[in-house]
């Protein structure tokens, strides 16, 4: 039997607080909802301990070359991250309504 490879899924501070918006945000009509999509998003997230690749390439940032980020649709939101070694990167956490060329190019390509 195979060994299945294990990552570590770290959060940015940047991702904790996008989630943290988003979670404050829902939780002023229902903390229920709030707390379900919290877990839904965390869920999504640990995903990435055994398949890091499985999310696409963001395409925004694709059709810039830059080809390093990847990311998870757990709608309306998308979670970008990358993989270095044995480390998945959540790097922000967004909601796909947005303009999100320019809110990931200003946040991602520095």
């Amino acid at each position: 039997m195979a060994e299945t490879k294990s990552y570590q899924v770290l959060w940015s501070h940047t991702a904790q607080q996008d989630l943290t918006e988003i979670i404050e945000y829902i939780a002023q009509d229902s903390i229920e909802d709030a707390l379900a999509i919290l877990q839904k998003l965390e869920t999504k997230a640990a995903l990435l301990i055994t398949l890091p690749n499985r999310g696409r390439v963001v395409p925004e940032l694709l059709h810039t070359g830059i080809s390093q980020y990847r990311e998870l649709i757990s709608a309306p939101w998308r979670i970008v991250y990358r993989v270095d070694n044995k480390q998945v990167l959540i790097m922000a956490v967004l909601d796909s309504r947005r303009d999100l060329q320019t809110v990931l190019l200003n946040r991602l390509a520095r």
